[in-house]
């Protein structure tokens, strides 16, 4: 049960962004990372590849000027954290340009707590170029 500081509601989930409270006997500061979540045990497993639908954000939206390709090695932000990924393109997908709508493959040079339907940012040095959505789990 989490408690929200705000409105002092007990609430089951709580989203990034979100001010709780909680109370965590046994565990110091220095046990805790960004990009941490804190699961029920068993409720979320760790992976590194999945399948995702994004939208490519236009140049007028703070996008690319320029379309990708398959390697591209952006920085997936998912809650609180950035992991660089590989995004592999699929067959007969050989650009992708500003404002595609697009599926491909992501590998992840680091394990994160993911499920279907968790949503990301795509960024490159820093700027959001995609917002997306984790459609299957691969591994």
């Amino acid at each position: 049960m989490v408690f929200l500081k705000k409105n002092q509601i007990n609430k089951d989930v709580a989203e990034a962004g979100e001010t709780v409270t909680l109370i965590l006997k046994d565990i110091s500061t220095d046990d805790v990372e960004r990009g941490q979540i804190l699961a029920k045990p068993g409720s979320i497993t760790q992976h590194t590849k999945f399948k995702c639908s994004v939208y490519v954000l236009k140049t007028e939206e703070g996008g690319r000027h320029t379309p990708f390709f398959t390697n591209l090695r952006p920085q997936f932000y998912f809650r609180t954290s950035d992991v660089t990924g590989v995004i592999e393109l699929p067959e007969g997908v050989e650009m992708v340009n500003p404002g595609d709508n697009v599926e491909f493959d992501v590998e992840l040079t680091t394990s994160v707590a993911l499920e279907k339907g968790t949503r990301f940012d795509v960024r490159e040095g820093g700027r959001i170029i995609g917002k997306g959505i984790v459609t299957d789990i691969i591994s």
